[in-house]
Formats: structure tokens, C-alpha cells, sequence
């Protein structure tokens, strides 16, 4: 399903070419006028949040824009080698005059660059099936493989350019949201944009490689102690990363080093989940489930959420508090599927 509007219009339509077709104007005119730029994603980033906020950060700096990318939490080490991911910051300062949010399905999820916004988004990126849209032009494709796929979709019809470190940060996050072409959101238009990626210079290899397959020690580490604590009950299989696993690993991180799809690997398991112990008091949970077992609609009744195979939330509590509730409820809806 795909979702553009402009709130002035309250335009909204079920087909993509007549959505993008009517929104896309005041769009571009928009962001023709717009001169320094406020680009954010979402807490706990992955590399589809990274790769779309710098694909697009820097295809607005290519056209002459000043642009700060924002985002709460720091960009995770897999994704360091990206260009200008040094400069992304957690508290941007100045005016702006427009705002993009991208790979963000709640308002919550911009964390705090997002709190003291001076007026609403302009621009909103994002796939997941659980956004309703919170700016003034919303293009929300919930068939899009990720973010990525669709900024890299929307970057001509914006009057954007398709440069080399474009191309290298949308192919990071289209990667990586896929698991290397592996999801079952996978479609030819993504491979399509795949190659036009590799086509504007991105070396498929080397992303491939750096995002899936290499890790730093201290990240294995971390596995090793996610591992120690693995569980299996049925067909939900878990781990739980407290915060003196984090200091015995030495992993300067904030989230779990991709665990989670280690976990989604064994075989007996519908559903993997992982749950991170932060030091604020709150715990971050990941869910992974096959096909038919939609794990996005349980994360919204935390307050998180995502798509039907993968998503996740930030919940407060204990450790051992949060992993019983979340659990239980993920056995709950095991069972009704059943």
C-alpha cells in the first residue's frame, strides 16, 4: 500500500503513480525553497534508518542546501564507514526551514532531536506498515523492501541527484534491511534500484561485506554473551543482553550488534526476540518472526513498531520484568495462530 499526502489537501489515494503524481509538486517547490535543511531517523538506528538519512541528507547537500542530520542515538560501528556519518549529531541547533524525517513509523521514534520541533515535518519517509503519517507530505510505501528503496525511488522525481555517496548510503540501507536480498518483501523493483545504485559507483561487495559479514571483536564478544543466555520455549527462542553483558564484552554500542539475526537463524523457532538493557531504565526489544505471524501489530501494544516479520519497541522496566511480559504476550498470539 502506498500513502502520499500533502495535509493542506488532505490528499490521499490507493495507487502510488496518482498519490506521488499530485504530492510531488508542492513537494519540490517546497524543497526549492528551502535553504538549511533538518533531517532526522529514528532512535536505536539500523542501517536502513543511517543509510536513508545520509542517502538523502547528502543528495540535499549536493543541490547547494545546508543540511544537519540528526539523530538520538550514535551511529552503530557497522555503519561508520558510511560518508558523513561522523557528522551526524543528537542535538541539532539553528532554524530550519524544512524538516525530513525519514524510516520513522511513530513521532515517538525521532527521540529527542524530534521533541521541540518548532512546527510539524515537512517531509516523511518510511515503509512501515504501522505509520498513519505525521507531516505535511507523507510518502509511506508499505510495499517498499525499505526507506531506502524508496528515497532512492523519489530522488529524481524530487529534482535530487544520484551521486556516488548517494548511491553508497541507499545501497547500505537497502542491504541491510533485506539481509542481503533475502526478505520477503524482496521485489524486482528492488533489485532494479540495486543496480541503479551500483550503476551511480556503490560497490555491492564491499557494502555487502562490511554490513552482514564483518564485525569488530568486541561486537562478537557481545554475541558470545547474548549466546550464554539463549533460550528456546516452544517456538520462541530469546536472549537477553543486560548491561554488565555490554561492559564484560568491552561493545561500546547501544543496541545488539545484529544478534537478533543470528537468533532468527535455529530452525525451531516462529519467532526470535532479543531484549537489550539500557541504562535509562528502559529495554529494547527486537522481534523476528516467519511468515503468517505478524509481530508488528504486538509490538504497537508496547508502543513500538515495525512490519509484519520484524519489529520492536522500547519498553519500561526491568529486564526480567519486560522479558515475561513480552513473552507471554508473543505466546499468546503463537497460540492463536495456531
Amino acid at each position: 500500500m502506498m500513502r502520499t499526502s500533502d495535509s493542506t489537501a488532505g490528499f490521499a489515494a490507493p495507487h502510488r503513480e496518482a498519490a506521488w503524481g499530485q504530492a510531488l509538486g508542492g513537494a519540490r517547490a517546497r524543497l526549492a525553497a528551502s535553504t538549511r535543511v533538518l533531517a532526522i531517523t529514528h532512535v536505536s538506528p539500523d542501517g536502513d534508518a543511517i543509510g536513508s538519512l545520509l542517502g538523502f541528507g547528502l543528495a540535499l547537500r549536493a543541490a547547494g542546501k545546508a543540511v544537519v542530520c540528526a539523530c538520538a542515538d550514535p551511529v552503530p560501528e557497522t555503519f561508520r564507514f558510511l560518508p558523513s556519518a561522523g557528522e551526524i549529531t543528537s542535538s541539532p541547533a539553528g532554524d530550519f526551514d524544512l524538516i525530513a524525517v525519514l524510516d520513522v513509523s511513530d513521532e515517538k521514534r525521532m527521540g529527542a532531536p524530534g521533541e521541540n520541533l518548532p512546527r510539524r515535518p515537512d517531509f516523511l519517509f518510511d515503509h512501515h506498515i504501522t505509520n498513519i503519517g505525521f507531516a505535511d507530505f507523507n510518502f509511506i510505501d508499505t510495499e517498499a523492501a525499505s526507506t531506502a528503496e524508496l528515497v532512492a525511488e523519489l530522488l529524481e522525481p524530487l529534482g535530487l541527484a544520484l551521486t556516488k555517496p548517494v548511491a553508497d548510503c541507499l545501497l547500505t540501507g537497502l542491504v541491510t534491511d533485506t539481509l542481503g536480498f533475502r526478505t520477503s518483501g524482496t521485489t524486482p523493483k528492488t533489485l532494479t534500484l540495486a543496480q541503479k545504485l551500483m550503476s551511480a559507483g556503490a560497490s555491492l561487495n564491499e557494502i555487502y561485506d562490511l554490513t552482514l559479514f564483518k564485525r569488530s571483536y568486541t561486537a562478537v564478544r557481545l554475541w558470545a554473551e547474548g549466546l550464554a543466555r539463549m533460550r528456546l520455549d516452544g517456538r520462541i527462542v530469546w536472549a537477553t543482553l543486560p548491561l554488565d553483558a555490554r561492559r564484560a564484552s568491552g561493545y561500546g554500542g547501544n543496541g545488539d550488534a545484529d544478534l537478533i539475526d543470528v537468533l532468527t537463524s535455529v530452525r525451531e523457532a516462529d519467532v526470535a526476540l532479543i531484549f537489550v538493557e539500557r541504562p535509562d531504565g528502559k529495554v529494547k526489544v527486537s522481534w523476528r518472526s516467519v511468515p503468517g505471524v505478524n509481530v508488528a501489530a504486538l509490538a504497537a501494544t508496547f508502543g513500538g513498531g515495525g512490519h509484519a516479520p520484524a519489529a520492536g519497541a522500547e519498553i519500561s522496566g526491568t529486564l526480567d520484568e519486560v522479558a515475561q511480559k513480552v513473552i507471554a504476550a508473543t505466546k499468546t498470539i503463537l497460540k492463536s495462530k495456531r
